[in-house]
């Protein structure tokens, strides 16, 4: 069942930039809510201008914006600012990433968007929250990964320094991803109650519950939990990456004994699996990485497909395009319109977008979006 069109009727006024909000608000309209980008006249969302940007707009840029359409709103003007307001009336969410307070000073905060439309639902993407003691402090998604834990769990080991994340897992999983559940669960409260909301979305508490089970173990053990010390961020031999003879790497996660005696099978260690040899990690993890550095990456590909025993490459991102389950499930599709650099997409794990408009340039839809929401004379 495709889900493409299922928030079809749903208008959403988008105030965010950069990428958390903008994220999220491609996923409402990858889903086929109407999403339109408010952006102040000048810059609106800068990064238009991230490099790379090839010969057009910034590829970032024109991967989490499909399917919207923008206007330009100066609400520091008031005449533009009572346009954004009427429009707020006709909207269903509004979603912004302001600092806290910001909303407020602009006059567009949830009391005034709540006397326009009781029924808003206004969602808040921040660093810390929209209270407590760090609501006013700047912060990016690597500071936010850090007061979390995420940081301090990924590395190599506690006496190693902590590994950066190879992707924005705050702004992405914990604001974006949050956000959207929110506004989604709001859609359907609302339907109950017939009030809106407004949806305090923190970054640094949205990476936070994605640690869930690691606080769960607090206080098991003697030692607390860190980096290269659990069962699933390096402590155990069975569950890593390995250096192949070419120079590049093996994922392995044989946890299960089942995997793990097929592992011993493929890569041939003369060994049994439950024998005293496998309780000492370090030795087995010596013994596996000796083993796994005798044969290049796509050779144990071949190998250990045959076994099922949890151990797949690891791709480089353009590897990851031409690679066959990929391929065969459309995770990939074109969108042109942005010169040579952000025609490729990704479709989420609900399915293809609703529609392959490509990201808007500022201002591009006011004539049209403002006659829609009737606020052209305005």
């Amino acid at each position: 069942m495709s889900l493409a069109h299922s928030l079809e009727g749903v208008r959403v006024l988008d105030l965010s930039r950069l990428l958390p909000g903008p994220f999220l608000t491609m996923v409402l309209a990858d889903l086929g809510a109407d999403v339109v980008k408010v952006e102040e006249p000048r810059m609106g969302d800068y990064m238009r201008d991230f490099p790379p940007r090839g010969d057009g707009m910034s590829g970032r840029y024109l991967s989490v914006n499909r399917n919207k359409r923008s206007v330009t709103v100066d609400l520091k003007n008031k005449r533009e600012r009572e346009r954004f307001l009427h429009m707020v009336g006709q909207a269903d969410v509004v979603v912004e990433s302001f600092r806290p307070g910001v909303m407020d000073r602009l006059g567009v905060g949830y009391d005034a968007l709540r006397e326009r439309n009781e029924g808003i639902i206004l969602c808040s993407i921040s660093g810390y929250g929209q209270t407590g003691p760090y609501r006013d402090r700047a912060g990016h998604d690597i500071n936010y990964l850090a007061l979390a834990g995420v940081v301090a769990m990924s590395g190599a080991a506690p006496d190693a320094p902590p590994a950066m994340a190879g992707v924005q897992i705050a702004d992405m999983a914990g604001g974006a991803m949050w956000g959207a559940i929110g506004i989604l669960a709001a859609l359907i409260e609302r339907r109950r109650t017939g009030k809106g909301t407004h949806l305090d979305i923190s970054m640094t508490e949205g990476a936070l519950a994605l640690l869930a089970s690691e606080f769960g173990i607090l206080g098991a053990e003697p030692a607390v939990p860190t980096r290269g010390t659990g069962l699933l961020n390096g402590g155990a031999a069975r569950y890593g990456l390995y250096r192949t003879s070419d120079g590049r790497y093996l994922s392995v996660g044989a946890l299960e004994p089942q995997f793990l005696a097929r592992l011993v099978r493929g890569v041939e260690l003369e060994a049994d699996p439950g024998s005293a040899d496998f309780a000492d990690e370090e030795a087995l993890r010596r013994r596996i990485t000796r083993v796994i550095a005798s044969k290049t990456r796509d050779e144990w590909e071949r190998v250990l497909g045959g076994y099922d025993c949890c151990c797949e490459p690891v791709l480089e991102l353009d590897e990851v395009v031409e690679h066959p389950l990929h391929r065969e499930r459309g995770v990939f599709f074109e969108i042109a319109g942005g010169g040579s650099s952000g025609t490729l997409q990704v479709r989420t794990p609900l399915g293809m977008p609703a529609g392959r408009r490509p990201a808007p340039a500022l201002g591009a839809d006011n004539e049209e979006v403002f006659r829609e929401y009737g606020v052209e004379d305005l």
